[in-house]
């Protein structure tokens, strides 16, 4: 909404907070609290959680220092960090496709005895985690990073054309073809579409 041709902030909404730490530091953290744990989930699942912990970090820090620059009239900042977060990791792009790698290398099973259940499930989970690591390590990083924003963030088409800065079609195109070399890997299963996953 614009009044007299500005944005008017909701208070209380994370371009409020991003807002109000121009003149208040402390108030940023704020969006800390309410993103660092899907940022670090997200992280997580792409480079592990040795360097998940340094690239949230890093990406609190860049946005941080450009505040000044985001844009108010969106009043949800999780798509500005996650595409801070995607160039954070694209930094560490040679690693997250080593972790892929060894994932699809993997090939020992650690059940708990006496559990077969459990066992059923880690077999389970394991004949899908070394086809979808190895597919994941050769898919191109655009793709990748398209695909892995919508299944593992959790984010909308148009909030991960925010997040990467390029339009809502090259999402969906990406995606597509992801998922489709995803679907090839797996044998006609798509793991990576999202539970109520929104256009």
């Amino acid at each position: 909404m614009l009044v007299d041709g500005q944005p008017v902030v909701e208070q209380e909404s994370d371009a409020w907070y991003v807002s109000a730490s121009l003149a208040d530091q402390s108030l940023f953290t704020v969006l800390y609290d309410r993103h660092a744990a899907a940022l670090y989930r997200y992280a997580s699942g792409r480079v592990g959680a040795d360097v998940a912990d340094d690239v949230v970090s890093e990406t609190f820090l860049v946005a941080f220092q450009r505040r000044r620059r985001y844009d108010v009239s969106r009043p949800d900042a999780r798509p500005w960090l996650f595409g801070i977060l995607t160039k954070e990791i694209s930094h560490h792009r040679r690693r997250e496709q080593a972790r892929y790698r060894a994932m699809a290398r993997y090939d020992l099973i650690e059940a708990v005895p006496d559990h077969a259940e459990q066992a059923v499930a880690d077999a389970a989970a394991h004949a899908l985690r070394v086809p979808l690591a190895r597919v994941l390590s050769d898919l191109p990083a655009k793709d990748r990073n398209v695909l892995l924003l919508i299944a593992w963030g959790g984010l909308s088409y148009e909030e991960t054309a925010h997040a990467l800065g390029i339009p809502v079609g090259t999402v969906r195109s990406r995606l597509n073809r992801a998922r489709r070399k995803v679907s090839n890997a797996l044998g006609g299963d798509d793991l990576t579409r999202a539970v109520g996953e929104t256009m």
